[in-house]
């Protein structure tokens, strides 16, 4: 379409050039003419009070001579047999006799073409007997031509810009339709691919901005759907798995026997229903979904969380201890996936170490980045690398590892990542880094800043 319209004006531009151009070159080639003839005419003018006066040659060679022409030797007098005198030519002719006969004979000025090149003007006088003499003056082709080629020089030029300029509007013209449609058309792809963010500014013609509208419309409200669709896989997570572990710890004090063993196995195929369920809810979203995130405050979040917790903590026995809530701390993750990521650290702490096995929350503010510690005091984990690839092979040694996966999941999708390490109590230690950068939320540029920070910790 740009190249079309661009085509279109250069196509209109250099036919009205050439209309207009080429009819005034040759206005002005004829006007260069006339002006030469004209100087030629006022030139031979000035002979005709003498020649009125004497016919005498030597008078008229004197007279020759003092004019302008006649002094370039472009002047000729011819006159014609005056009762004794015969025929005469003062000063060089280049017309040659038949012309000046011809001349003589029709009565008004003639021109004619001369050999060497250039014309001759031939203008006729009266003379007092009643005869005809002939005046020529030699108009020289450079002065027919003076000016010409200058003036198609400027025609040519400025039909040229002419054409350029009409090419530059169009091509602008056409970039101000071409680009909001291109806009329009990657920002579907993107969307298409699964990048929620992706907007298209709202400019351009009018019906490309009311397109626009209509695609950022259409785009915040599947964002808007795909986010009520998280926060109910999420509230999901939160409702069904922090109980079900609770029933479980529960299911331990039962001790032996047919029912207890058949109440154990219900509650394992419950959970393991349940992490199903939450799992395919959360294959489901849009890696890059994450970008419409309002966030929340950690500290709250962790504070509201351990209340819950505590109170399964003091059954148990466990020493509990929460640094760093004591301020609000805004992190680009939503509410319910920061619970279900914390509920699933702690949910492991209760499921894989014995009763009365002390625990720790701590957070910390980096400035860049949020880091989120949960730490214990039980036999630690011999594989963490395995650990955390659970979530992605379908678990070994009983365990989904769908809990880590929540975690390294909410982490990456900031830009941050997960690390599973021996904490100060002599268990394990969850590392969980938030980054703050909003420029390393989702896509490729994410994925290069976990690395490089991923590097930099490693260092």
């Amino acid at each position: 379409m740009r190249w079309a319209l661009v085509k279109v004006c250069l196509a209109v531009t250099a036919m009205v050039v050439v209309a207009f151009a080429v009819p005034l070159g040759l206005v002005v080639q004829e006007m260069a003419s006339d002006r030469a003839f004209s100087n030629a005419e006022r030139q031979a003018a000035t002979m005709g009070p003498t020649l009125s006066i004497t016919t005498d040659p030597l008078q008229l060679r004197k007279a020759v001579e003092s004019t302008q022409m006649g002094a370039a030797r472009r002047m000729a007098v011819h006159l014609p047999p005056v009762g004794d005198d015969a025929a005469a030519d003062i000063g060089k002719g280049w017309a040659g006799e038949h012309a000046v006969a011809e001349t003589r004979r029709i009565g008004r000025a003639t021109t004619a073409r001369v050999a060497g090149g250039g014309s001759a003007l031939l203008q006729p006088t009266a003379l007092g007997s009643g005869d005809i003499a002939v005046i020529e003056i030699y108009v020289p082709e450079s002065e027919v031509s003076n000016g010409v080629a200058t003036a198609w020089v400027v025609l040519a030029g400025v039909g040229l810009a002419l054409i350029v300029g009409s090419v530059a509007v169009a091509d602008r013209l056409g970039a101000r339709l071409v680009r909001p449609a291109e806009r329009l058309a990657d920002a579907a792809h993107q969307l298409g691919e699964g990048r929620l963010g992706a907007r298209v500014p709202e400019d351009g013609p009018k019906e490309l901005r009311s397109a626009a509208v209509a695609f950022n419309s259409m785009a915040d409200q599947v964002v808007e759907l795909l986010a009520n669709e998280r926060e109910l896989a999420a509230d999901l997570s939160h409702r069904l798995r922090t109980p079900l572990t609770v029933l479980r710890l529960n299911t331990a004090s039962l001790g032996d026997g047919p029912a207890a063993e058949q109440t154990r196995a219900a509650v394992e195929q419950l959970e393991r229903e349940v992490d199903t369920i939450i799992r395919t809810a959360r294959e489901q979203r849009s890696p890059a979904a994450a970008a419409g995130v309002a966030g929340c405050d950690a500290s709250e979040v962790i504070r509201d969380r351990m209340a819950f917790w505590s109170a399964l903590a003091e059954d148990e026995g466990r020493e509990v201890r929460l640094a760093g809530v004591d301020r609000p701390v805004r992190i680009p993750v939503a509410r319910p996936e920061l619970a279900a990521a914390l509920d699933a650290m702690l949910g492991n702490v209760f499921r894989h170490t014995p009763e009365t096995t002390p625990f720790a929350v701590d957070v910390h503010d980096a400035g860049d980045a949020v880091i989120v510690l949960v730490s214990d005091a039980g036999p630690g984990i011999s594989d963490p690398d395995a650990a955390l690839r659970r979530g992605n092979d379908g678990g070994r040694d009983g365990s989904t590892g769908l809990g880590l996966d929540i975690v390294r999941r909410v982490a990456e999708s900031t830009g941050g990542d997960v690390r599973l390490g021996r904490s100060v109590l002599g268990g394990t230690e969850v590392r969980v880094w938030i980054a703050l950068d909003a420029r390393a939320l989702g896509g490729p540029d994410g994925a290069r800043v976990r690395r490089g920070r991923r590097k930099r910790r490693g260092n």
